[in-house]
């Protein structure tokens, strides 16, 4: 039965909310900066870095990512073990006995099904449904449900009786369609409908994490009018907040800070090196710097200041003077951390920066007209070539950014995946540009409407749409005007595809060419463009169920030259290059590997004689989380 909390049982939680986040906590073991802050942590709503990063704290999967092997190895979480069928399609998951809510409660397998549920539900419009959808039958129970929803507004009865009654009926058909099973609390079995290789790593995923349904069921209303299921956030909240990962939540003060404790119930609470975390909300990126370095945090998730380019260039300057001896360390096989702390002289030796799985763009609203109702140029796929080619990606990565990004023609970060080659991508080329836009129905560009470049406001974004603006207005003729707006308004804005260009970005979620691609297929969570190519999802589908290796990376790499040198829904401009700012000689347990997952339950605060000994310390043989060895994220 879905549920509400009794009016005055909200009032007695709301008055203990209050007191809670009130009273003083003591200084935490480590502080850090999580880049814009939290929007939300309820795992199957999440999609930003910010969110998945106090995700992974708080919430644990079947299983992890060992973010300190080059491979990204799959260990276990709350599954020990798991067996997977000889055809490839069905998993079985065996969870651990002692795993436990951060309220002592056992961690079971029919918990995953509830949470796992909550993601396939078109009432929820996550942005990762898609990848749930790999769920045999979850395709046709999430068209069955919308179908149901549907016909239900169209009844001419219409009371909470018959809505609870469809939800009913809405359970027994997910349990009859969808093959996810857990025929113990102990065994998940999950069928696919075609052998998924990278299966295991979307298990590891955060949005695959469980919530805990006692709680979090209060939390859902069905709708009277609608029959949609309504999801309340107000469970994430602590002292509500139940968890199962290596940290609970004590204290969440919207757009004021985050403080963490150690989970006393996790599993394996004797490898957790501290026993607290907080994470102030500092928005600017000047300020950030300033805390850290009058020592109020230890790191800072997303180094963005206007001069971080001229503080990578001194760290540069640095290794050129030291270059014999950077190659020596170098060679031996020690990552950049470890050569800072045997270069001590640097003087940016916090400064760590490297290449991510990760790409910058720009959005075009695909839609044919505008939210508005005007005509929308950029439905036409021409004006979005002649777009694309009218931008100077140089001037950019120069003179802008200066950190070492390259410029970017593709959407997946070339060489970043074993055995996928990627398309050429289309050049940088203004007379070309001007003959696409006059051969797509503008010939005179005066009659073009004003381009208008949404973004949001800090991390430079200002910089970078000002020369996308004067490059179209000088090589295309085009007028341009530039919507600055708060992260908040931005993102609504993006989902709702009220705009006509906009700044974007992704960090790839697994290690396949699909984790980049998919977000261009028709309907999928994260199309904030609403792009729709039928030829485009044909080749996604043929994807999915080519076996030979070769041949399916083949399909893949058709499928994005389709997206960066004809379709052009978006133009990228740079791959990422991350960088953190942090004392290598105290904080301990922050991977090198592009694909930042920065996993706050492995940081040490080296020296620190809190915390336990080192040698319990080990989820695998592969990485010691205490030791000197560690890299850190690039």
């Amino acid at each position: 039965m879905v549920k509400l909390a009794a009016p005055l049982l909200a009032l007695v939680l709301l008055a203990a909310l209050t007191v809670f986040t009130d009273r003083p906590l003591p200084p935490a073991d480590f502080n850090f900066i999580n880049g814009t802050g939290v929007t939300t942590i309820d795992p199957q709503r999440m999609s930003w870095m910010p969110d998945m990063r106090l995700c992974r704290a708080l919430f644990e999967p079947l299983v992890r990512n060992d973010v300190f092997t080059p491979g990204f190895d799959i260990i276990p979480g709350v599954a020990e073990s798991w067996e997977v069928s000889d055809d490839g399609l069905t998993y079985t998951f065996h969870l651990r006995d002692d795993a436990r809510w951060s309220n002592g409660e056992p961690v079971t397998a029919p918990q995953f099904v509830y949470s796992w549920r909550r993601a396939l539900l078109p009432d929820t419009a996550a942005d990762y449904t898609a990848l749930f959808q790999l769920i045999a039958g979850s395709q046709e129970f999430f068209d069955w449900r919308s179908a149901a929803l549907d016909a239900y507004v169209e009844q001419p009865v219409k009371n909470r009786a018959a809505a609870e009654q469809l939800w009913q009926d809405t359970l027994a058909k997910f349990d009859e369609m969808v093959a996810l099973d857990a025929p113990d609390d102990r065994t998940l079995v999950v069928s696919l409908y075609e052998p998924t290789p990278f299966f295991l790593d979307l298990a590891a995923f955060a949005t695959f994490s469980p919530v805990y349904p006692p709680l979090v069921s209060q939390y859902e209303t069905v709708d009277a009018e609608t029959g949609v299921l309504r999801l309340e956030t107000g469970w994430t909240k602590p002292p509500l907040i139940v968890s199962n990962g290596a940290f609970q939540l004590e204290r969440w003060r919207f757009k004021r800070d985050m403080y963490l404790t150690k989970n006393p119930h996790y599993w394996d609470a004797d490898a957790i090196a501290i026993d607290s975390i907080y994470a102030p909300v500092v928005s600017d990126p000047n300020a950030q710097v300033l805390a850290f370095e009058t020592g109020s945090v230890d790191w800072v998730t997303d180094l963005a200041v206007s001069y971080r380019a001229d503080m990578y260039a001194q760290k540069l300057a640095f290794y050129r003077e030291h270059q014999a001896e950077y190659d020596r360390l170098k060679a031996s096989g020690m990552d950049h951390m470890e050569i800072d702390r045997h270069l001590p002289s640097d003087p940016r030796k916090n400064i760590h920066a490297g290449p991510a799985f990760a790409t910058y763009w720009y959005n075009f609203n695909c839609l044919e007209k505008l939210p508005d109702g005007r005509v929308n140029p950029f439905h036409d796929p021409q004006v979005r070539r002649a777009f694309a080619m009218a931008v100077n990606k140089e001037t950019i990565v120069k003179d802008i950014k200066r950190t070492g990004e390259p410029v970017a023609s593709t959407m997946i970060p070339p060489g970043s995946i074993g055995g996928y080659v990627s398309p050429r991508g289309l050049p940088f080329d203004p007379e070309r540009a001007r003959a696409e836009l006059a051969a797509a129905g503008y010939p005179d560009p005066s009659q073009f409407p004003t381009v208008e470049l949404l973004f949001n406001k800090d991390s430079g974004h200002d910089l970078i749409a000002q020369s996308l603006a004067r490059d179209w207005q000088e090589n295309l003729g085009v007028k341009t005007r530039l919507a600055q707006k708060e992260l908040k308004v931005y993102k609504d804005d993006l989902k709702k595809a009220n705009y006509m260009t906009s700044r974007a970005g992704w960090y790839g979620d697994y290690g396949d060419p699909t984790t980049f691609l998919e977000v261009n297929r028709t309907g999928d969570g994260n199309n904030d463009r609403k792009y729709s190519n039928p030829v485009f999802d044909d080749l996604l589908d043929q994807a999915k169920l080519e076996l030979d290796p070769a041949k399916r990376m083949a399909i893949l790499s058709e499928a994005e030259r389709i997206l960066v040198e004809e379709d052009l829904p978006l133009i990228p401009i740079y791959h990422y290059v991350q960088m953190y700012l942090f004392d290598a000689d105290k904080v301990s347990g922050v991977t090198p590997h592009p694909r930042t997952n920065q996993n706050l339950f492995l940081i040490d605060i080296l020296g620190d004689s809190k915390g336990p000994d080192v040698s319990r310390r080990m989820p695998t043989p592969a990485h010691k989380p205490g030791s000197t060895d560690e890299g850190q994220e690039p």
